[in-house]
């Protein structure tokens, strides 16, 4: 018993360094979609969702045949669950990205840790601690800052932007909660698959205006979205596989870096402008973050 303390401790460890793994995958991903959503790049929310399943889907396929034994599924029905509502999650957020400005899709998804964390005392009885609250709280703080720039920026009303990046934040809370159900009896690359596979058939209807060609700089462009995809994939590999150690209260504390690296890089990837409420937001961010680590944890019996 007392020598399995220290391999949990390292897991956990591993599994927090996975987190912020994805956090910067998902964050150049993102800068990637923005990019790509652009006037003149030719590409759709939606174009941009199906290239990410297929190109996932044949990723997986091939590892599958490389990796014997590495395909192992088992509750089809949770595995199924998790990939519509990632399906629903990537077009929603692709679709804010498109029509809103990337900082206001940030504040409204973000809010997704949070509603995962409620969704998971009633799912999986998890009774987080006040200090992983204290963590939640200051890190969301962090993140309203960076993204607001010190104010959260919105109307009064909310248009087809707000409302997708609200129902895409529904719809990832419920994707985490499914991801970390399933991490009982699958493996990361076996939920990855079945994202992939389920969440075509949900973003395909969203893909059916003409693509880009390959000509006249479009070749440069699909370059970017084969790499937008393949960012995509690591990040979704390294989150499934933290889930499989970290409750969801813990995990939605490192989440929260995800949108503190998406302003970091938009300013040398897309020329946005760093603020003082902005860097502050960041030094909130983390100092959240490695407060929840510290001190989130419930102390061993």
């Amino acid at each position: 018993m007392t020598a399995s303390i220290p391999a949990q401790s390292r897991r956990r460890m591993v599994a927090r360094a996975e987190l912020a793994g994805s956090a910067l995958c998902f964050g150049l991903m993102a800068i990637l979609a923005r990019k790509l959503t652009m006037p003149g790049m030719g590409f759709s929310a939606g174009h941009l969702a199906v290239l990410r399943f297929v190109v996932g889907a044949l990723a997986s396929l091939a590892a599958f045949a490389l990796i014997p034994g590495l395909y192992r599924p088992s509750n089809y029905r949770l595995l199924v669950t998790r990939g519509i509502s990632g399906g629903a999650v990537v077009v929603l957020y692709f679709y804010a990205l498109a029509h809103i400005p990337a900082g206001e899709a940030g504040i409204l998804y973000n809010v997704f840790p949070v509603i995962a964390v409620a969704m998971s005392l009633a799912i999986f009885k998890e009774r987080p601690t006040i200090h992983l609250w204290l963590a939640i709280l200051a890190a969301s703080l962090g993140v309203v800052l960076v993204l607001g720039q010190g104010h959260l920026g919105l109307g009064l009303g909310l248009g087809r932007g707000e409302l997708a990046a609200l129902a895409a934040a529904v719809f990832a809370a419920t994707s985490a909660n499914a991801i970390r159900a399933a991490r009982h009896t699958e493996n990361a690359a076996t939920i990855f698959f079945y994202f992939c596979l389920a969440g075509l058939p949900v973003v395909l209807p969203f893909a059916l205006s003409p693509w880009p060609g390959l000509l006249h700089g479009g070749l440069a462009a699909w370059g970017l979205a084969v790499l937008m995809s393949l960012l995509a994939l690591s990040g979704q590999m390294l989150m499934s596989e933290a889930y499989g150690v970290l409750s969801v209260s813990e995990a939605a504390v490192w989440l929260q870096l995800l949108p503190i690296v998406q302003y970091l890089l938009a300013m040398p990837m897309l020329g946005e402008r760093a603020t003082a409420a902005g860097l502050a937001g960041v030094l909130i961010t983390v100092a959240g973050v490695a407060y929840g680590t510290v001190l989130g944890h419930r102390a061993r019996a």
